[in-house]
């Protein structure tokens, strides 16, 4: 299943009130490591299918979420767990850094 778009105003359905854990991809379009990063993000999302959540956030469409959360640059992932930041990992990471980070909160 490949990762779900989220708006600033789904965020706190679709993120904060989640059963799962969550991980928030924070993009944009113009950004290329966004873009080396997403194949990773959509793996991860088959691989913890029922697992995780996986979303998506378009920080140059939805600014207020990414300001509320301190986005500096992306590729930001970060991880919510009952609507709670637990962590999160900036830029291109591997898929094994990822997926290790997101074990921790399984």
């Amino acid at each position: 299943m490949a990762a779900v778009q989220v708006t600033d105003s789904s965020f706190k359905q679709d993120v904060l009130e989640s059963e799962l854990p969550v991980l928030v991809d924070f993009w944009a379009p113009w950004c290329g490591p966004c873009r080396m990063v997403a194949p990773v993000v959509d793996e991860i999302s088959e691989q913890y299918d029922g697992q995780v959540k996986v979303v998506k956030l378009n920080t140059d469409e939805n600014p207020s979420v990414a300001s509320q959360y301190g986005i500096r640059s992306i590729p930001t992932l970060m991880i919510f767990k009952g609507g709670q930041r637990v962590d999160m990992v900036v830029g291109a990471v591997p898929k094994t850094t990822l997926a290790n980070t997101l074990e921790k909160y399984l």
